[in-house]
Order: structure tokens, then sequence, then C-alpha cells
């Protein structure tokens, strides 16, 4: 039985989905190990850096890609075969995400509060909408308590003073009436 170890990052998808970002962590990650030079054009490293490359990058693969390279043994002809097949997305999907970045429409057409803001990172626009969404949760949550124009609760506190006002007034006079004496009057 076979030890499966856990991924340090996603394995790379045939459909190419993920390979920019998968580019990017395999160069990393291969560079903590001290085997980046593996996959740079005129290496002189040892075959056994080039295996230990060779398994860190399979073990990150779809297994159909596995499949397709399974006859290649050296991580630099491994990295540019993957580069000529993939390397175009480069050219294709980082601009229209940058146009999809720049064009961002957001559904607050009253002030567009969010685009004169100018946020620059994708994760302050997310920190900003989160806080938004709770404010808003907030919001609905208090509106389904007591809806709007519809009559305030009384005031818990004002409500039992109250009644116990009225208790007390009650009690003394009918302990006025039982004792013969009447309100005002001897």
């Amino acid at each position: 039985m076979s030890i499966l170890s856990k991924l340090e990052f996603v394995a790379l998808d045939i459909s190419s989905k993920n390979y920019l970002s998968w580019v990017l962590d395999a160069e990393i990650h291969l560079d903590a190990k001290g085997l980046g030079t593996t996959i740079t054009e005129g290496n002189a490293t040892s075959s056994q850096d080039k295996v230990k490359a060779m398994i860190f990058l399979r073990h990150h693969f779809d297994e159909g890609l596995k499949a397709e390279y399974l006859t290649v043994k050296d991580p630099l002809e491994l990295w540019t075969g993957l580069k000529e097949r993939y390397d175009h997305l480069k050219a294709t999907v980082l601009p229209r995400d940058c146009y999809d970045w720049i064009h961002l429409r957001l559904q607050d057409f009253k002030i567009q509060q969010y685009r004169e803001r100018g946020f620059k990172k994708y994760s302050d626009l997310i920190s900003c909408l989160l806080v938004v969404e709770q404010h808003n949760t907030l919001l609905l949550k208090n509106h389904e308590v007591r809806p709007i124009e519809t009559s305030p609760l009384p005031e818990a506190n004002v409500v039992e003073a109250h009644g116990q006002f009225d208790r007390r007034q009650n009690k003394n006079r009918g302990h006025n009436n039982v004792c013969g004496r009447s309100n005002g009057r001897k």
C-alpha cells in the first residue's frame, strides 16, 4: 500500500485553467528546495537533483498530464514542453483579466462609492464589500424584528413601573375602603 503525500499546492490541471498560478508556485517551491536551477537553460545540476525535481513536478500534475509526459526524464525538457503548450495563456488570459478588473461594475448605481475609492488591490475591494455585506445583514435582521411603519414595542421598564404604580393605587384604595374610610373624608 502506497503512502499518499500531501500536495504543497494545487496540481496542474490538464485543461490549463490554473497554469499561470501553478508555474509561479512550482518555481517558488523548487527554489525553496534548492532545485530551482534544474529548470533553467544551461544548468549543470546533478542527476540526483534532476530526479528530485522530476518527482516534485510530476507529483503536482493531473493524471492526464502524467500520462502525456510519461517518457520525459529531464525537468528542463518537461518545463519547456509545458511552456510551449500553455505559455500562450499569458497573452490571452492575463489581458482579459486586466480588462475585467478595470471595467469591473458593481451594483451601486446611485453613488458609485466603490469606484470613487479607486481600489488598486482585489483584496482591498473584497474586504470593503464584506464589511458592507455584514452591515446589510444586520440591517435586514433589524428590519425583520420590527418592519417599517409598525408601532414600536413599549419599553419594558416603563411597563413594569407603570404596572406597579397602578397596583399601589388600587391596593391603597381597597385598604382605605376596608377600614371604613373614604378617600378624602373622615
